[in-house]
């Protein structure tokens, strides 16, 4: 898989190629309201949203949530998020990015925390997948570290080079997995974070789609 020697990019999916704030937003207030919680806005979301989820919610409650909440507020905000994301569409620009990303002899792939069975078939849908040589979603219970993931995720790309590698997300765990593997990393600060909690990651933070793949070229040559 891949090609050998070649710059590649691993993309996160939600909040980076996918553009869902609004059904994250969405379900978000729907699993809050489980709890009796009040809305919060996407700016309020964006200043606080961190990985594990289960922190951001303590941020919110002042306490970490019950095995028992957790699970409600994690079966609701999945539910509400299938339900709206059929309203959602690719962040503006980034099917043109991907064909000329490969056409430049160049390699990528998808890794996401949404889930692995619901995952694939949505990038299908599409009509994109095809620019991938690997498309993985998270397998297992919801709310870790996409570092592990990482882990997996590279080393089924046998002939991709970590050094060589450039993670583009819009979450500051996807710098942490990037840095966990060797690989690099540039953030979009179009999804689930604010510039300023990006800026904190310590890699470079760009607000388009296109400045992150200029830089992943750039630093991945």
């Amino acid at each position: 898989m891949g090609m050998q020697g070649a710059s590649h990019i691993v993309w996160d999916w939600n909040g980076t190629l996918f553009h869902d704030n609004d059904a994250i937003i969405g379900a978000t207030n729907a699993a809050f309201a489980e709890l009796g919680l009040e809305p919060i806005t996407m700016e309020q979301y964006r200043s606080l949203y961190c990985v594990p989820v289960p922190k951001f919610y303590e941020r919110l409650l002042g306490r970490l949530p019950t095995d028992a909440e957790w699970l409600v507020m994690d079966e609701t905000f999945h539910r509400y998020y299938s339900e709206h994301r059929v309203r959602c569409a690719l962040t503006e620009g980034a099917e043109q990015l991907l064909v000329d990303w490969v056409a430049g002899g160049r390699s990528q792939s998808i890794l996401s925390m949404y889930g692995h069975e619901e995952l694939v078939p949505l990038v299908r849908g599409f009509g994109i997948e095809t620019h991938f040589i690997r498309v993985d979603g998270r397998t297992g219970p919801s709310g870790g570290s996409k570092a592990e993931h990482m882990v997996r995720h590279l080393a089924a790309l046998a002939r991709v080079d970590p050094s060589r590698t450039v993670v583009i997300g819009d979450a500051a765990d996807d710098a942490v997995a990037a840095r966990h593997v060797g690989a690099k990393a540039v953030l979009y600060t179009g999804g689930s974070h604010g510039r300023a909690s990006l800026e904190e990651a310590g890699v470079p933070v760009v607000d388009s789609l296109g400045e992150a793949v200029a830089l992943a070229h750039e630093i991945a040559a």
